[in-house]
């Protein structure tokens, strides 16, 4: 159960509802959130609703039987949209494209990346400066000043950024420079992690982790929002298979499946999905027809000579013509 309380209640009035919550056996954990304050109620006695729901200081109140309450959309009907400033927004009615390197290189490298971008009307770029790498001799990221770097760069031109943390120590020294904090596949639940992002305030975009379910994307998802930040993004990167014949399986069936169970933005990665730069346009095509919100991707000016990932990254021709493809995919898309 879901109890969305009214702004500005006072300290007496809540009070009598959680008495009253605890009188008919349920545990209300308390939310604090950007926009609201809730009280989710765990139980599993039955009672009239009405009787919570009439409560002074009560603004709304449903019952969710999901384990992942406040990401549900048997409360929430109407889709999150996320406001990253300066007219970017990212949720349904309208088809965003995230891209860029998978690893800031250099102030040259990040110019062009983001000349590119703007001379496609591509307002969010991806960057990694703190990289998870199986190896621990493989390039690792140009860290903190490489971010100050990015965003400023960035910045300047009107570009929102988004880049990966790893671990809860960056994020203070991180916040002021990002417009979107990553979680990697890696760290989808490491959830000391996702607490921390809760109460950061700075929208989040959750990948999937490597072997994930959806049903523990969604519950990762929960722990942001059950610590404060409504501003969640839900990623499809690609799950660990058998398969050899491909990075990972890029499952496109979480996308519709994503969109009926959360009122969250759902994003695709294709670059990590399938990891071969030949595929990569098709998966994100296929995608935009899936009912993806957006596409995030890898793009470089020389992806053979990439720090990282360079296999499935695309040079700046072919990411040219597949954002021009993925617009009209989606204004197809919009005409059904």
């Amino acid at each position: 159960m879901i109890i969305q309380l009214q702004q500005g209640i006072s300290a007496d009035v809540k009070e009598n509802i959680l008495q009253k919550v605890e009188a008919i056996g349920y545990k209300a954990n308390e939310v604090i959130t950007q926009d609201a304050h809730y009280l989710v109620a765990i139980g599993k006695k039955e009672f009239d609703i009405r009787s919570i729901g009439k409560l002074a200081g009560v603004a709304d109140i449903h019952r969710v039987s999901d384990e992942y309450k406040l990401i549900s959309r048997k409360w929430r009907v109407e889709p999150t949209r996320i406001d990253l400033g300066d007219g970017v927004t990212i949720g349904e009615g309208q088809f965003s494209i995230m891209a860029g390197p998978c690893s800031i290189e250099s102030e040259k490298q990040i110019e062009l990346v983001v000349q590119h971008l703007k001379e496609n009307n591509v307002k969010i770029m991806r960057g990694g400066v703190f990289k998870p790498r199986s190896s621990p001799y493989a390039f690792r990221g140009m860290g903190l000043e490489g971010l100050q770097m990015f965003y400023r760069i960035c910045q300047e031109n009107g570009i929102k950024i988004i880049t990966e943390v790893m671990q809860v120590s960056q994020i203070e020294e991180m916040i002021d420079f990002v417009d979107v904090f990553q979680v990697g596949a890696r760290n989808s639940q490491n959830f000391n992690l996702l607490d921390s992002l809760g109460e950061a305030q700075k929208p989040v975009l959750l990948k999937r982790g490597i072997s994930g379910t959806i049903e523990e994307l969604l519950q990762a998802a929960e722990y942001i929002f059950s610590n404060g930040n409504e501003k969640i993004m839900l990623c499809e990167r690609g799950i660990r298979g058998y398969e050899k014949a491909y990075r990972n399986i890029l499952d496109l069936n979480a996308v519709p499946v994503l969109k009926e169970k959360t009122h969250l933005p759902v994003i695709v990665d294709p670059s990590h999905g399938i990891g071969l730069r030949d595929y990569v346009a098709d998966m994100a095509l296929a995608a935009v027809m899936a009912g993806a919100d957006g596409v995030i991707y890898e793009t470089h000016q020389k992806p053979e000579e990439a720090f990282s990932d360079g296999q499935q990254t695309l040079n700046f021709i072919e990411s040219e013509r597949l954002i021009r493809r993925m617009r009209q995919a989606y204004e197809l898309r919009e005409s059904f």
